[in-house]
């Protein structure tokens, strides 16, 4: 990429399209294009080639899927493989019908079977059967890195596949229902620290810039506390789904950006496997830390962090989840990169940011 290439970073407001926007835009590179939803909907097939004809992109960052935590992934199943299948059809079939140099995918390390051996390497993809509670969303991640190759392998092409671990950064999703474990126990530890400060100036700021079920700052003291207890959430307790010893990694967002421009600027897709193997797969790159933690701990560090004084229980009845993703990032370590920013520093990051947003 040059510095005044046209580059397409499609997801630009979410999570990680946003922090690879301002990571490019550091870096140097001063032709980006971007749209929200309401401009351009990865869904429409026409809409999307129509945006490919008029902006003829030379390199593609697909961040944008639809996304969620444990909750989500139960209950919109067929949303999660559906609209992920879609996006993914979309731009990266006008990707290949308008000859974008280099394309890069984002998928997810929850593609690996739930009995995968720890930490993960890239070959175990399609080994034994996935963790059922997100298996939509995975089969969805799998065909977009499938494509990838297959599109590479048929047409050479140079589409490369990358598999981030657990992410959380700034302009993550804190939607109770919808988001992952770390910003929903983020959120969830915030309010029960604001309830049991009687600080009820603070829930009702947090319920008007993230209002919950349609339930705003502006309700009622016991519709807000009915609809917060719904949610594990008072003011001597949290209650967090299952039983708090799965093991999960995360890594910092904008890390995961700057190893994505670094695989965009220095990776093709000949690097990512070795040269005269007969069966070519699983080139795809695992982007993570290579260390864990328990979902009771992380939470522990939470309220360590935001200073609640309340307790902290599990509702075991409720689903873990994979035990354990534990990802190797070997191969991106052989490629040249490595991350820097720790869970501890992370939280109390992404927490400052949460009260200043």
């Amino acid at each position: 990429m040059t510095f005044d290439s046209k580059i397409y970073v499609a997801g630009h407001r979410g999570l990680v399209g946003s922090a690879i926007w301002n990571n490019l835009l550091e870096k140097g590179y001063t032709n980006l294009v971007g749209r929200t939803h309401s401009e351009l909907d990865l869904l429409d097939a026409v809409a999307v080639r129509r945006f490919f004809d008029e902006e003829q992109p030379e390199y593609v960052f697909l961040a944008a899927a639809f996304v969620g935590g444990i909750m989500a992934n139960s209950i919109y199943r067929a949303d999660f493989i559906y609209k992920n299948l879609q996006i993914q059809q979309n731009v990266i079939g006008e990707s290949f019908r308008h000859g974008v140099k280099k394309l890069l995918f984002l998928g997810s390390t929850c593609i690996y079977p739930r009995e995968a051996p720890q930490p993960m390497k890239e070959e175990v993809l399609l080994t034994s059967p996935l963790e059922y509670t997100n298996e939509p969303y995975a089969i969805a991640k799998i065909a977009g890195l499938k494509m990838c190759e297959s599109f590479n392998l048929q047409y050479g092409t140079n589409y490369i596949a990358v598999m981030p671990t657990n992410l959380y950064g700034p302009n993550d999703n804190f939607d109770l229902q919808r988001s992952h474990v770390l910003p929903a126990m983020i959120r969830k530890i915030h309010l029960a620290h604001c309830l049991l400060q009687g600080d009820w100036a603070a829930v009702r700021r947090d319920l008007n810039r993230r209002p919950v079920e349609g339930i705003d700052g502006k309700a009622g003291e016991n519709e807000i506390l009915t609809l917060l207890y719904k949610y594990g959430i008072s003011s001597n307790e949290v209650r967090l789904w299952g039983t708090g010893t799965p093991l999960r990694e995360f890594l910092w967002s904008e890390e995961m950006a700057d190893a994505s421009v670094f695989i965009m600027q220095h990776v093709d897709f000949k690097d990512t496997y070795r040269e005269g193997e007969h069966d070519i797969r699983n080139c795809h790159i695992n982007i993570g830390t290579g260390k864990e933690i328990t979902i009771r701990q992380l939470a522990e560090l939470i309220i360590r962090t935001v200073g609640y004084q309340g307790r902290l229980t599990f509702d075991s009845s409720k689903p873990d989840g994979t035990f354990r993703k534990l990802t190797d990032p070997g191969k991106l370590h052989n490629l040249g990169w490595h991350h820097r920013i720790e869970i501890e520093e992370g939280v109390e990051k992404l927490y400052r940011w949460y009260l200043q947003s």
